[in-house]
């Protein structure tokens, strides 16, 4: 991959229209997102940066109504992750999308796979920062975790 593709700059196209699909979905409007968000999907698939990549699956599983469709896309969010290097790679993302994954794998009852996607997000959390998104990962891997407990003891 060149380097060029790597790169995600501040202003770039791409994450200004993921921005606004965001918008889009925040107002309410989740199907317009999830049409706006999947035709750029169609567009960078092939050869599109993987942090472009990454973002992008991230809120298209957000808009998702199907869980095992949400799922497909946080393991699509975190495959691009994974194909990161360098500067780019997003160490504090990592705890996030692992949870992400692990709460797909919970809804669809497959416990034992999301047991193992919370404890990749409990290994990645070293990463976070002491701030308030550090803050919400590590309480939202807290609940998931006590869920988790919850479903043992049943």
């Amino acid at each position: 991959m060149e380097e060029g593709r790597q790169q995600a700059p501040e202003g770039d196209a791409v994450l200004t229209r993921i921005g606004q699909a965001v918008m889009l979905h925040r107002g309410g409007d989740r199907e317009e997102a999830r049409n706006r968000l999947a035709a750029l999907w169609r567009e960078i698939e092939q050869d599109g940066a993987p942090f472009h990549r990454c973002a992008l699956a991230h809120y298209l599983a957000d808009t998702q109504d199907d869980p095992l469709d949400e799922l497909i896309w946080d393991l699509r969010a975190l495959a691009a992750a994974d194909a990161l290097t360098g500067a780019l790679v997003p160490r504090a993302f990592l705890p996030s999308l692992h949870l992400n994954v692990a709460a797909g794998h919970l809804k669809l009852g497959q416990e034992e796979a999301a047991r193992g996607q919370l404890a990749l997000a409990r290994e990645a959390a070293g990463a976070l920062g002491e701030d308030p998104y550090g803050d919400g990962v590590r309480a939202a891997i807290l609940r998931l975790t006590l869920v988790l407990e919850g479903a043992a003891e049943d």
